[in-house]
């Protein structure tokens, strides 16, 4: 409540704005403990201290260390997101969202001076040289290079070529023109107007306006035929050909989608990621993935809000048009952002989702090396979170049931530890107590079964017990439970195949996980897991049921024996069409004369 605020912090309160704006929390010894922005400055800041319903302890804890702030108003939202990202960058507050990318991107540079140098570089150097980048990947930032410089042959020496130099004679050609990689400028084979109409093209390529550089390029080659020069008409038809190639590889998406910036964010239990893509005329100019430490309760509409002022930011985005894979109410002026459900534009956020994806796992993998109890951790969290559970599961057992027509009804149980199938602790029931295809008193029968066992074996009970099937399968596990005392005690939830819907005990509404949380993925394993070990038991028996009911029923005619025929004839009704002879030759003859005499009076 305001009132349980210091009273320099309720003054404050009193003199926010309805603007947009950063505000900034400050503790006891005056550092800055967070940053944030509103579109309402506030509201958002009174919200803090007007809740009391935080359930993340992090938030919690914030607040009650707040002992003054501080706020600044801007113009605009977006303005508000960029002063933010700017302070956290400089003060690093300890309840911020922490960008975890300390590597140094290469940019592809384009150096004043006369005759410009294209090159690679990590170092930004403010000399009035163009830089264009930051590639995520050295691959493809190699990949650009050497199309411009293959197509353009740009020197790459160091030489000052001012025109008195030249004139002057002080240079000489080296080995790159002997080889034909530059036209020799420094000895005035270029000129000054060819070499720089070079560089627009390149910068036009490096850009991702390749059709304005082919269109370009058709029209100097239909001149360069007009005046007979067919050298140069089929220097420039080499060259179209090339970048048309390059384009037809780098277009993923129809070419009238251009200049979009493109979002997408998953999370797990600690970290955000956000994938950022440029595209310009159907084809990806630039991608890159930015890694993002959780402090506090953040969604991923606000990592995502991050993200995009930290991206469009560093690649100096001038896009009018956002595509997110999260439906966001930032505003930025001039930008349009769009939530695409459907078409082109779907595509480009599912392949967005799908880099994100891959290099969510890849830092999962290399978290989990160094800490190998990680992802048990990350996936059983979520889970207790997901059912509202007071334990970590790290026990977990599953039940299904097994029948056809209610012949050979047997049950199973899986059990998991540590998110992981414990495949020795495995149990399989023949269902003693129930007649005919009742699905619901066989579950009863198995569970009671189980637990009276542990229990009086005193060994550990699991945390989670799943029963596979909706409510009323789940209501006669419960029945068991309650007979041994253990309802209450133990989490049981139901999982129905249908919608993949977890029902709870005395709930009539379901549950639905999102479809690709861990949380959910182990659940469909544990089920997976028990319908494969009770169909497998299931089988077995129906099968030596099959030997039972009619060989083994010949006296003197015993398992082994029965095998061994259906082994060789494959089926009952084989073996009663055989001759005495044909049974002969896989058995002895006292076990093929009582075979070939039973079903002989049989028929």
């Amino acid at each position: 409540m305001i009132a349980d605020a210091p009273k320099n912090i309720q003054e404050i309160l009193k003199r926010l704005p309805q603007k947009p704006g950063v505000y900034q929390y400050f503790d006891e010894k005056g550092d800055i403990i967070y940053v944030g922005k509103a579109k309402k400055l506030k509201n958002r800041v009174t919200s803090y201290f007007t809740k009391d319903k935080y359930e993340n302890g992090k938030t919690r804890l914030l607040v009650s260390k707040i002992r003054n702030l501080e706020f600044i108003v801007v113009e605009t939202e977006f303005d508000a997101l960029l002063l933010e990202n700017s302070l956290i960058k400089k003060h690093q507050p300890r309840y911020n969202i922490q960008l975890r990318d300390d590597k140094t991107y290469p940019w592809i540079c384009i150096k004043k001076e006369r005759f410009p140098r294209l090159f690679p570089t990590r170092t930004l150097v403010k000399d009035g040289s163009e830089y264009y980048g930051p590639y995520a990947s050295v691959k493809t930032m190699k990949t650009v290079l050497n199309l411009v410089r293959h197509l353009y042959k740009f020197r790459t020496c160091k030489y000052n070529l001012s025109n008195e130099n030249i004139k002057a004679q002080k240079f000489r050609v080296c080995l790159e023109y002997h080889i034909g990689n530059c036209k020799a400028p420094c000895v005035a084979n270029q000129s000054e107007q060819n070499y720089n109409e070079a560089i627009d093209n390149a910068r036009r390529i490096i850009k991702g306006d390749i059709g304005e550089v082919i269109k370009h390029m058709k029209q100097l080659m239909q001149e360069y035929a007009h005046e007979m020069r067919f050298e140069l008409a089929e220097d420039a038809k080499t060259q179209i050909e090339a970048l048309e190639k390059y384009q037809a590889k780098s277009t993923v998406v129809n070419p009238s989608i251009n200049n979009v910036d493109v979002f997408s964010v998953i999370s797990d239990d600690k970290f955000g990621y956000v994938n950022y893509m440029k595209v310009k005329n159907g084809a990806i100019i630039q991608s890159h993935t930015l890694e993002m430490k959780k402090r506090l309760e953040e969604t991923n509409q606000n990592l995502l809000e991050t993200a995009i002022g930290e991206m469009r930011s560093t690649y100096n985005s001038q896009s009018e048009e956002i595509f997110t894979s999260e439906d966001i109410e930032l505003e930025i002026p001039n930008v349009s952002i769009h939530f695409p459900q459907r078409g082109d534009k779907k595509k480009l956020i599912d392949l967005s989702l799908k880099n994100v994806r891959y290099f969510m796992l890849d830092r999962q993998k290399e978290q989990e090396k160094v800490d190998p109890d990680r992802r048990k951790n990350r996936i059983l969290g979520q889970l207790q979170e997901d059912l509202n559970m007071d334990v970590l599961p790290e026990h977990i057992e599953c039940f299904d049931n097994s029948n056809i027509q209610g012949t050979n009804p047997v049950a199973a149980c899986v059990v998991f530890k540590d998110a992981k199938p414990s495949k020795n602790d495995y149990r399989k029931f023949n269902i003693k107590t129930v007649e005919g295809p009742n699905d619901f008193a066989s579950m009863e029968e198995v569970v009671y079964r189980r637990y009276k066992r542990l229990l009086e074996e005193e060994e550990p009970l699991p945390q989670l017990i799943i029963i596979d099937g909706g409510k009323g399968q789940l209501s006669s596990a419960v029945k068991s439970l309650k007979k041994l005392d253990l309802f209450g005690k133990v989490t049981i939830v139901g999982i129905a195949k249908r919608l993949e819907e977890i029902f709870f005990p005395n709930d009539s509404i379901p549950l639905y996980i999102d479809k690709k949380s861990e949380s959910l993925k182990l659940i469909q394993y544990l089920r997976n897991e028990a319908h494969r070990f009770g169909i497998t038991f299931h089988r077995q028996k129906r099968s030596k049921d099959a030997i039972q009911t009619s060989l083994t029923q010949i006296e003197g005619i015993g398992e082994k024996t029965a095998t061994k025929l259906l082994r060789h004839f494959r089926s009952v009704k084989r073996i009663e069409e055989s001759s005495l002879e044909e049974l002969k030759e896989v058995v002895n003859a006292n076990h093929a004369n009582l075979v070939f005499e039973f079903y002989s009076n049989s028929n």
